[in-house]
């Protein structure tokens, strides 16, 4: 489980095609506890480590095929940026939200406005999705923990203050760009335990 603080980003170094999938290499320095089966968010994604180098600051995992089909990973190259947090820790402090790891689906920047020292960023909110999104709800927008500020039926707004601006991919994206979107899982918790009440 994570909780979508972002603890710095990394940089893909390698692209390894193969029959049953996509390896990627990532470039990261400071995660000085890596091993080997380690559950690691890479831009929202819960993937697994399969091989690390901690004293050269790298790591590498797996892209399953499904994986590649309903996320972006499958387009990233050499040089792209990703957001990296680690597994909460049992004895963690809990920042943010529950945060799984488990991508709805992906959506697109709409809009950036720089709104004095802080950012309005205006994502698009797919249908199937729009009933677990709410105003002051939380969301994990490539792994970032994020209060939703405003919705409407297709697209939603968060408010970035510089920090989390810097720490993250989100200073690299432009309008069109592709980021994962997980819903706060506690909402489709309620939605199936009121099924037969609705």
């Amino acid at each position: 489980m994570f909780t979508g603080i972002v603890e710095r980003t990394g940089e893909i170094t390698d692209v390894n095609e193969t029959a049953d999938g996509r390896r990627l290499t990532v470039a990261a320095s400071g995660l000085d506890d890596l091993h080997h089966g380690q559950s690691i968010s890479v831009s929202g994604v819960c993937l697994t480590v399969e091989a690390f180098d901690t004293a050269d600051g790298w790591f590498e995992v797996f892209l399953a095929s499904e994986t590649v089909e309903k996320t972006y990973l499958g387009e990233l190259s050499v040089g792209d940026p990703v957001n990296i947090e680690r597994a909460l820790p049992a004895d963690g402090r809990f920042d943010g939200h529950v945060v799984q790891g488990h991508v709805d689906t992906t959506a697109t920047v709409e809009a950036i406005e720089q709104v004095g020292e802080d950012w309005r960023y205006t994502f698009s909110l797919p249908a199937e999705l729009s009933q677990y999104v709410v105003e002051k709800g939380s969301i994990a927008v490539d792994g970032i923990s994020l209060t939703v500020a405003a919705r409407d039926e297709d697209r939603f707004e968060v408010a970035i203050i510089p920090a989390t601006r810097e720490i993250t991919t989100l200073s690299a994206k432009t309008v069109g760009d592709p980021v994962h979107l997980e819903v706060d899982v506690m909402a489709k918790y309620v939605e199936r335990m009121t099924d037969g009440y609705r």
